[in-house]
């Protein structure tokens, strides 16, 4: 793993960025495509990663494959075809459909802090994912993902929670994500030896 970089992300070999912001030691597996991507202080994908038009707190951990805010097409046209908006790349005299990909980008997907979205699994436009959430491998979120909730399935149902209730809210209103760098050194083997639940107690969550 190569060392990460306090001043931006550090983004692997055969990636195509476009229009993204990177946190503080970030980082972009080989062969990931990101457009209109913010992506927050610690957080990564790994290869092979198609992330469009979302926000994405700190801490969230992408697996390889992983999909989010994947385009759609017009469903009440004549034709799905993308000929209709991509015009400009069939015929000379025709410009693109400005409207429509402004209005792709506006579905903007929200991805939480401290987040785990599993490999191959997809996040469809407009959905949130809350903070601590867990996605499944291979699922495919159509919906809202509650704070500390585990989904899984085609579509994304409620498996579990990862923590219980008044945990999870202990933990946000801790909110160690926005602790600075040299806390978490400090706090390093806390969060490698201590259970939520001790963690809190500790560190007055």
């Amino acid at each position: 793993m190569p060392r990460l970089q306090s001043d931006g992300a550090v983004i692997h070999p055969d990636c195509e960025i476009t229009d993204c912001e990177f946190g503080a030691y970030t980082e972009v597996g080989r062969g990931s495509r990101l457009a209109h991507v913010a992506m927050g202080d610690y957080s990564y994908c790994d290869r092979a990663c198609d992330l469009a038009n979302a926000e994405i707190g700190r801490f969230a951990n992408i697996a390889s494959y992983v999909r989010v805010g994947a385009t759609d097409h017009p469903l009440d046209r004549a034709s799905l075809h993308h000929f209709q908006y991509r015009s400009a790349s069939y015929w000379e005299d025709a410009e693109d459909d400005v409207l429509w990909f402004d209005t792709r980008r506006a579905r903007v997907v929200r991805i939480g802090h401290d987040t785990w979205i599993g490999h191959n699994a997809q996040v469809k436009p407009e959905v949130t994912v809350g903070h601590g959430a867990v996605i499944a491998a291979g699922a495919v979120v159509t919906r809202d993902v509650g704070p500390y909730m585990i989904v899984a399935g085609m579509p994304a149902k409620p498996l579990r929670a990862r923590l219980a209730p008044d945990l999870a809210e202990r933990m946000m209103a801790l909110a160690w994500w926005d602790w600075d760098h040299a806390r978490l050194r400090d706090s390093l083997a806390d969060f490698r030896t201590l259970t939520a639940e001790a963690f809190l107690e500790k560190h007055g969550g």
